[in-house]
């Protein structure tokens, strides 16, 4: 006999569509799963009604796509699931109560979390991002509808500066202060802007916020707003984030039509409204004064401060720019309190971060933890080592503009004060491990490489400057370096951090200083013994054939574009240095390790 379909049972499979869930094929997961409980139904009457729900960014991006199967009280997850598996989860999952036990979880995955403090990201994963209601029965706008309701400006601003949270664009400035200089600046006219402009290789913290959790965002926004005097804002989103942009839209499509943004919300007489700005994906417009360029419709190019943006910014009037980190944070210090936030991190930087964990780390992918735990509980602990066995060399912290830090110093804590000292910065958050097959040279160069195209051009030190420690680093990895360039480096480089005109050029020399203070010794191998212990650098390598090994297969001669190989079918083979373009075709195509590069 048939069930009413009110009093069967409610399973809901939940799914990751965020960047890393996307790419993966969430999408046709989704649809797969949907296929496989209709097909079902043609034959059975099934006692139970499933209902999809799309989720944010989960973390662990490795082992996308993620799949949650609730169960009245019980939820399981699986991992790296394709379309082509949802007909099996439905049948003996679903259908017979057997969860497929070789595709679920491993311990990797719990391991992955055990450290982690999730209050931005705890949402991301369970909540739909393109339904409101899911956020408001998650605590959703709670918090502006607590300050509206009792709460002056003054006080929300003091509630900020107690919790003692800083900006987490990457400069780290106290938020709850920047709003005071805002409030307390002459004219009616005053903005928020949320600075959504990720533009760190590597890193989609940002990102995956706002593909995740939207409304978080809004909320902060609104809260700013109320706090600063302001009845508009704007989010500054880069164009090459699609989803975001389109989760964001929506998400300010319902907040005007359920009340959330408009006119006099909820009765209190407090107006708010969004717009966003698209950026064409110039890094330099992170930095608040050319970011406020580019919403005017200017050049984005950065000014000289003071005035700061909170007296003299959008417009001209009165602007606070804060991160999307940041602004996230806010509707969470709001419902719990202060003294919640002020409990979690350390002395001088509290709460959480969010970091993109990525390079030669086994389990990358999203995290956030509390401020204070130490690099190496992130890289072995959560990261869960280096992948392949490989020694760990070193992580940079911070972007383009962070440093590199060795393995010496694994006990560093994160957090602002303790990176600054070892060279680096917590950036906005980006984290690349690097193993023993990575140049500390070649990776300065890499970002170096980076920094000198994103330069806007304005200012002399970083127009120049950086185009000369590149041109340096150029020479030095073609076996070209000379006496006194380490020197040299380090000179222009403290030269550029002090006289450059805006952050861009101010930490471009980060990677550069912090590679020659923890690994000079490579830098002196590239220049005196022509010579990358990495054996990275394409103009150092010597390729040779290790005859022990070489079964005389032909492979190398095959591949070898430059003709440089040679030698009879089942003898040791031979590589002319003299011909040969170090191009490492042969050494790829060796399937015997007989090929030496060194």
């Amino acid at each position: 006999m048939e069930q009413n379909e009110e009093n069967k049972k409610k399973v809901v499979v939940r799914v990751c569509i965020g960047t890393g869930g996307l790419a993966a094929g969430g999408k046709e997961v989704i649809q797969a799963f949907k296929k496989a409980i209709t097909d079902f139904c043609v034959d059975l009457d099934l006692d139970f009604t499933c209902h999809y729900q799309k989720v944010g960014c989960r973390g662990f991006c490795a082992r996308d796509v993620l799949v949650d199967v609730v169960d009245g009280g019980t939820s399981v997850t699986y991992q790296k699931i394709k379309p082509d598996m949802a007909k099996r989860i439905v049948q003996e999952h679903l259908i017979e109560g057997k969860p497929v036990a070789e595709w679920l979880i491993d311990d990797a995955y719990y391991a992955f979390h055990d450290k982690q403090h999730k209050i931005l990201l705890k949402d991301c994963g369970t909540i739909d991002p393109e339904d409101i209601q899911a956020y408001i029965n998650a605590g959703g706008y709670e918090g502006i509808r607590k300050i509206l309701a009792g709460m002056t400006p003054d006080q929300v601003i003091d509630e900020i500066k107690t919790s003692g949270i800083r900006g987490r664009g990457g400069a780290g400035f106290p938020t709850g202060v920047k709003w005071d200089a805002c409030r307390k600046a002459e004219g009616e006219t005053k903005y928020i802007v949320c600075n959504a402009d990720e533009g760190d290789p590597g890193a989609f913290m940002d990102r995956s916020i706002i593909e995740g959790n939207p409304h978080a965002v809004i909320e902060g926004m609104m809260i700013a707003a109320y706090a600063i005097g302001s009845n508009l804002g704007y989010v500054y989103i880069r164009a090459e984030y699609p989803s975001a942009v389109e989760r964001l839209k929506l998400a300010m499509t319902q907040a005007r039509e359920t009340g959330h943004l408009g006119n006099n919300l909820f009765g209190s007489g407090f107006s708010f409204d969004l717009r966003v700005k698209l950026g064409a994906g110039a890094f330099v417009c992170g930095e608040e004064t050319a970011l406020i360029a580019s919403i005017e419709g200017q050049r984005g190019m950065p000014r000289a401060k003071p005035p700061f943006p909170v007296h003299r910014g959008l417009w001209g009037k009165p602007t606070v720019i804060n991160n999307v980190e940041t602004l996230a944070n806010i509707p969470n210090i709001i419902r719990k309190g202060s003294a919640w936030y002020a409990s979690i991190g350390t002395e001088k930087s509290k709460g959480t971060k969010v970091f993109a964990l990525t390079g030669k780390v086994k389990n990358t992918g999203l995290i956030e933890v509390p401020m204070g735990i130490r690099l190496g509980e992130i890289i072995y602990d959560i990261g869960g080592g280096i992948e392949g066995g490989r020694e760990f060399k070193a992580v940079q912290t911070g972007g383009p503009s962070g440093g590199c830090i060795p393995a010496s110093l694994l006990d560093t804590p994160v957090d602002f004060e303790s990176l600054a000292k070892v060279g680096s910065i917590v950036g906005s958050g980006g984290m690349v491990v690097l193993d023993e097959t990575d140049c500390m040279v070649n990776i300065a160069k890499f970002f170096l490489e980076f920094t000198r195209a994103e330069s806007c051009g304005k200012c002399v030190p970083c127009r120049i400057g950086t185009k000369r420690l590149l041109e340096i680093l150029e020479r030095i990895t073609k076996g070209e370096g000379k006496p006194g360039d380490i020197e040299l480096l380090e000179e222009m480089s403290a030269d550029i951090k002090l006289a450059s005109l805006c952050g861009l050029g101010q930490t471009a020399p980060n990677p550069v200083l912090s590679t020659i203070k923890y690994f000079r010794h490579e830098y002196e191998a590239h220049i005196n013994e022509k010579r990358c212990p990495a054996a990275v650098c394409r103009d150092l390598l010597t390729y040779s054939v290790l005859t022990e090994f070489c079964k005389g297969c032909g492979a190398c001669i095959r591949a070898c574009p430059a003709g440089a190989v040679t030698g009879e079918k089942k003898k040791p083979h031979v590589i002319d240095s003299s011909v040969c373009i170090k191009c490492g075709a042969c050494f790829d195509a060796c399937k015997f390790k007989a090929i030496k590069k060194e």
